[in-house]
């Protein structure tokens, strides 16, 4: 009779399946996420904080976009050559732990299914870092007048660090206000250091 009675309920794996599976491409999504963000922040900040310092004591144009284009190259160089070096060594540790846990259990190394591309990474990371620097070299390309080509340039920073954001934010599952004052205060914060001690440098009689 007890035996009768009993009921057994069986709870569907659907919903434990779909969370393991939404951790998992939350995972691998913020890999490239973080990338991506981050390098092309700082192609922006960088080189708008380097045309600010330029724009600080030089008011030629021509001065401005040349030394903005050589932090992007150098930027987008070092950024590649940073990440190359930083995954290839998480690769390397990676194959390490496979080989001693073969070792453990006797067992036929295998090689992961989603091992780190260093290759990859370095090219995602000068294209993003590339992607960023690019705005502040168009925004003063066109402006001839000093004062306005500054403004211009401070505005379409202001702009791409709030699209930063925003993006960083809808794509990691933050709070959009947060992560949008967070990035867009260190933006220019860079940008009124850089000008600021770039003009007292110049005030102080330093040629260039």
């Amino acid at each position: 009779m007890a035996s009768a009675n009993q009921v057994q309920i069986t709870i569907p794996k659907d919903n434990a399946d779909r969370n393991e599976v939404d951790e998992f491409d939350y995972s691998q999504r913020s890999q490239w996420l973080r990338a991506a963000i981050l390098g092309a922040n700082d192609g922006l900040v960088s080189i708008a904080a380097l045309m600010m310092g330029v724009g600080a004591v030089k008011d030629d144009v021509k001065a401005m976009i040349l030394t903005g284009f050589a932090g992007l190259c150098a930027g987008a160089c070092s950024m590649a050559i940073g990440e190359f070096v930083s995954v290839y060594s998480q690769l390397d540790i990676e194959i390490a732990q496979m080989k001693r846990v073969a070792g453990i259990n006797g067992t036929s190394e295998e090689s992961g299914k989603n091992m780190p591309n260093p290759f990859q990474a370095a090219f995602a990371s000068a294209i993003a870092f590339s992607l960023g620097a690019v705005v502040p070299l168009l925004a003063a390309a066109f402006v001839m007048d000093y004062e306005v080509r500054l403004a211009v340039v401070v505005a379409a920073t202001t702009v791409m660090l709030v699209v930063f954001g925003w993006v960083g934010a809808v794509l990691g599952k933050t709070r959009v206000g947060r992560s949008c004052g967070r990035v867009l205060v260190g933006g220019w914060l860079a940008m009124a250091i850089t000008f600021g001690l770039t003009r007292l440098l110049g005030a102080s009689g330093l040629e260039m």
